[in-house]
C-alpha cells in the first residue's frame, strides 16, 4: 500500500504529485550492514544519524544552502590551499557525485548486474565549468540533482533497497548508497566550515 502526498523540497518548497511510500520505512531507517559496502564509504555513513535516510538527504540539504547563503562570490572562489577546490568546486564536487551514486543506485534497484566503472573526481573537477559560475546557479544545480535523489528514493519499494551491484569492482547496496549520498555532504559541508570558512 502506498500513501501519496505533497512533499517538501530540499529548499523547503511543496512539491506536488511527491510521494511516500508506507512499504519501506523500515529498511531504509536501518543502518546498513558493513557488509553491504566497500570499507572505504564507512567514513560517509558513519556522519548520518539514525533515522529515516530519505528524510536526511530532504532536511540536510537545507542546511547546506544555509551554511552557503552568505559568502560572497570572492569567498566562494576560495581555495584554502593551493591545488585545492575552490567552495563551488566542492559544490559541484557534490552534484557529480550524487549523480554518479544515484545512477547506481537506480541500476541496482532494478536489478541490473552489468557491473558499472568508477569515475575520477578530479578529472570531473577539471573539466567542469563550477568556477566561472556564480554560487547560486552552483547551489541550485544542486538543489535540482537533490530533488531528483529524493524522488527516486522515495519511489523504492522495501525490497529494492536491500538490492546490491558491482560499482568499481566493489559491491554496494542500493541502501549503502543513500546512505553514502547522505554522509558525502555532510563531509563536504564540514570540510566547508573549518577549512574554507574558519569555523571550529
Amino acid at each position: 500500500m502506498r500513501v501519496y502526498a505533497a512533499r517538501v523540497s530540499c529548499d523547503g518548497d511543496t512539491v506536488p504529485g511527491g510521494h511516500m511510500t508506507t512499504e519501506a520505512p523500515s529498511v531504509r531507517a536501518a543502518r546498513p550492514d558493513e557488509s553491504e559496502y566497500f570499507s572505504y564509504y564507512h567514513k560517509y555513513i558513519s556522519l548520518v544519524p539514525n533515522g529515516d535516510v530519505v528524510s536526511q538527504l530532504e532536511s540536510q540539504h537545507g542546511e547546506t544552502r544555509t551554511l552557503l547563503a552568505p559568502l560572497s562570490a570572492e569567498r566562494a572562489g576560495y581555495r584554502y590551499a593551493p591545488g585545492k577546490w575552490s567552495v563551488r568546486e566542492v559544490i559541484g564536487h557534490l552534484s557529480d557525485s550524487e549523480r554518479v551514486f544515484a545512477y547506481r543506485a537506480m541500476r541496482f534497484a532494478r536489478n541490473d548486474a552489468t557491473p558499472l566503472p568508477g569515475f575520477d573526481e578530479n578529472s570531473f573537477a577539471a573539466n567542469a565549468n563550477y568556477d566561472e559560475r556564480s554560487l547560486e546557479s552552483v547551489v541550485d544545480e544542486l538543489t535540482a540533482v537533490r530533488r531528483a535523489t529524493v524522488a527516486f528514493f522515495n519511489g523504492l519499494a522495501s525490497e529494492a533497497w536491500l538490492r546490491r551491484g558491482l560499482a568499481n569492482d566493489k559491491e554496494m547496496s542500493v541502501r549503502a548508497l543513500a546512505w553514502t549520498i547522505a554522509g558525502h555532504e555532510r563531509h563536504h559541508r564540514e570540510l566547508i566550515r573549518t577549512r574554507y570558512l574558519g569555523g571550529s
